[in-house]
Order: C-alpha cells, then sequence, then structure tokens
C-alpha cells in the first residue's frame, strides 16, 4: 500500500504541476498547427501564454506559500528537549555520490540549524529520516539522503553517538512513521521537528498522526518573498514558489483524507 501510494503521489503530481500544464499547452498549440486545427492552435496558444505571462509576473505561489509558513512561529523559546528530528530534502543525494562530497541544496537550512539547535542542547538526541523520494529508486534505495546526512555531520564533529539515522523513508508519511518505529519516544519527552516552513504543516500533521504526543516545529528555509515588493518579471522565481505551494496544498488534502 506504502508503495502504491509512493508510485501514485508521482505519477498525479507529474500531471497536475503548473509547468506540466505550459508544456501541455505548447504541445496542443504544434499539435493544432500540425493537424491544421486553427482554433485548436490559436486557444492552446492564447492560454499557455497568458498563463506563463500571469506566473511570471504576478507571485501567486508567494502569497499561497506565506500562508503554510506562517502556520507556527520562528524559533520558539525552547526548554528542556529531548531530541531532535530533522528531516532529509536539503541534500542533493546524487550529486554527492557523484562528486564524492556532501552537497547541500535549496533546504540546507535543516542541516544548519540542526548544528546549532544540537551545539544549544548538547544532550538531546537527534534523528535524521530520509531515504530518496525519486521514483526512480522504489525498487532499490540507491541514493540515500541518509548517507549524505551521516558524512554531513561526522564533518561537522558532531559525536555519531547522538545520532540515528532513518534511511529508508520516501515520503513524509513515511518520515513520521518509520521514525516513530524506530524510535518510539515515551509520552513525556518533547521533541523538536526540523523541516522546510513551507512543508511544516503536513510534517506535522503526520507526525501527530504517527504517535509523537510532544513536538515542537521549528521551521527553516522559508521561501516566499515580500508581497510589498512590487510586480516584476521571474518566470523562473514565481513557477519555483508556485510548484512548491500548489505541491504541499494537495499533498495536505490527499494526507489528511488517507490519514496519513
Amino acid at each position: 500500500m506504502d508503495t502504491a501510494f509512493f508510485i501514485a503521489s508521482k505519477v498525479v503530481w507529474a500531471l497536475i504541476r503548473p509547468d506540466s500544464w505550459i508544456v501541455l499547452g505548447i504541445c496542443l498549440t504544434f499539435l493544432g498547427v500540425w493537424r491544421r486545427r486553427q482554433r485548436l492552435a490559436l486557444w492552446a496558444g492564447i492560454m499557455t501564454l497568458v498563463a506563463t505571462i500571469g506566473i511570471s509576473v504576478l507571485p501567486i505561489g508567494d502569497l499561497l506559500l506565506r500562508q503554510l509558513e506562517t502556520r507556527y512561529p520562528i524559533a520558539p523559546k525552547l526548554t528542556n528537549i529531548d531530541g531532535i528530528v530533522v528531516l532529509g530534502g536539503g541534500e542533493d543525494a546524487y550529486l554527492s555520490a557523484r562528486w564524492d562530497q556532501v552537497i547541500l541544496g535549496d533546504g540546507a537550512e535543516r542541516f544548519t540549524a540542526t548544528l546549532a539547535l544540537a551545539r544549544e542542547n548538547p544532550n538531546a538526541r537527534i534523528v535524521f529520516t530520509g531515504g530518496s523520494g525519486a521514483l526512480r529508486d522504489v525498487t532499490s534505495n540507491n541514493w540515500s539522503g541518509a548517507s549524505v546526512a551521516e558524512r554531513f555531520f561526522a564533518e561537522q564533529g558532531v559525536d555519531p553517538a547522538r545520532i540515528t539515522f532513518e534511511r529508508a523513508s520516501r515520503n513524509t508519511a513515511e518520515n513520521a512513521t518509520l521514525t516513530a518505529a524506530l524510535i518510539a519516544p515515551p509520552p513525556d519527552e518533547t521533541w523538536v521537528l526540523i523541516t522546510s516552513a513551507f512543508h511544516m504543516p503536513r510534517s506535522v500533521d503526520s507526525f501527530i498522526s504517527a504517535g509523537w504526543s510532544s513536538i515542537i516545529p521549528w521551521p527553516v528555509d522559508f521561501r516566499s518573498r515580500d508581497m510589498g515588493r512590487g510586480l516584476g518579471w521571474d518566470l523562473t522565481g514565481n513557477l519555483i514558489n508556485l510548484n512548491i505551494a500548489i505541491r504541499e496544498r494537495v499533498g495536505l488534502i490527499a494526507y489528511r483524507f488517507l490519514q496519513r
């Protein structure tokens, strides 16, 4: 069931993401020209052009992301925490293996925030959870995020005895359930959860559903930009944020419907 859900989520997301619809619009335009269907070519071309210009100018993704990123407070006050759970996603497992060095991506703050909290709370345990979320690794986990994290923390001088690595999870729901099974945190323990701010609402829901009784969100890696900066042309940045926002909102709906 978990593997079927994982594969289905990847396929559905590939179909609904905004950049896929732009490509589809271009394909329909060329199909209309090729088949001499002028009306199809005209409407597909117009809709694709309008959508592309709209995404380039209007920061819709920023607005949607801000609603997700402000769900939980930044850097809440901590006292007597027992452990830190950091979700994978800030590392590039493939490139790290390709170039034989730790290579981090846009979510690198997940790692740096963990280091900072680990120094401030020397008695807290650390758990990294993350295998591979790539569809190509569905039958074999060739590029594990946990392997990159293990090397990163070792290079930063973190005591290996403090860290536990969960290496099999492929999505947020598995992050929560497999980590809970691995750690079995007692009800009286308090753990901090570190992940990207836009990803925190879905992560908290998943960890609570998995049985974590006391989890404190520690959001990092904020992506939404200042809404007062005015309009401008930024197709790449706006499209990236719109993709992230739609993915997270669809993920929230799917996870709550399936109680994951």
